[in-house]
């Protein structure tokens, strides 16, 4: 309960901090710098892809019983992203960029299957946070560095002007969510047999 509470006041803040960070944050070119490309890389499969052979070819070496569990790092990112665009559909606010830092909501009548320009939540952030949690689940010792990254991307999105600080917000719950849950369900799937 605390968690959701929790929880529930970072989106409020982030929420009041939307057009304060529009008209304030800025880095123009940030995904002409390295470190603004690995950051929003995160939130692709390009990323999630070859790090899940990787881990898998590591575990099957070391330990066979587990190498299972690496395919979670490719499906918590590709459920993620899709989940992105499922809540892109029914929150349906517009990226802060078409309209001057302003929410504009779309209409259910326009376009209602299409995402395009939508924003809400960054399904750069959800794909980094679902891979993410599961990577910290993995490997928990790396964890503060897995979420640091997955940070890094939803404020490179701000940082862009591609999304308001509640759509990475939005994101990094959803994905969370998503990873945590994948996981769990994984767990239970593998004491059934």
């Amino acid at each position: 309960m605390v968690a959701l509470g929790a929880a529930l006041g970072v989106l409020a803040l982030s929420l009041a901090l939307d057009q304060w960070a529009w008209r304030s944050l800025s880095v123009a070119g940030i995904y002409d710098k390295d470190w603004g490309r690995l950051l929003r890389v995160m939130g692709s499969l390009v990323f999630w892809l070859p790090l899940t052979l990787a881990v898998w070819l590591e575990r099957r070496a070391r330990e066979p019983q587990s190498a299972g569990r690496a395919w979670l790092l490719l499906a918590a990112p590709t459920l993620g992203g899709g989940v992105g665009e499922l809540l892109k559909m029914l929150f349906r606010r517009e990226r802060p960029g078409l309209h001057d830092g302003e929410w504009v909501f779309r209409a259910f009548t326009d376009r209602p299957f299409d995402t395009k320009d939508l924003g809400l939540p960054s399904s750069h952030v959800v794909v980094a946070f679902a891979g993410s949690a599961v990577l910290a689940r993995l490997f928990p010792g790396a964890a503060p560095v897995v979420y640091l990254l997955a940070a890094g991307c939803g404020l490179s999105r701000v940082l862009a002007r591609a999304h308001f600080v509640s759509d990475s917000v939005t994101g990094a719950l959803a994905g969370w969510a998503v990873g945590v849950v994948l996981w769990k369900w994984a767990d239970a799937k593998t004491l059934r047999r």
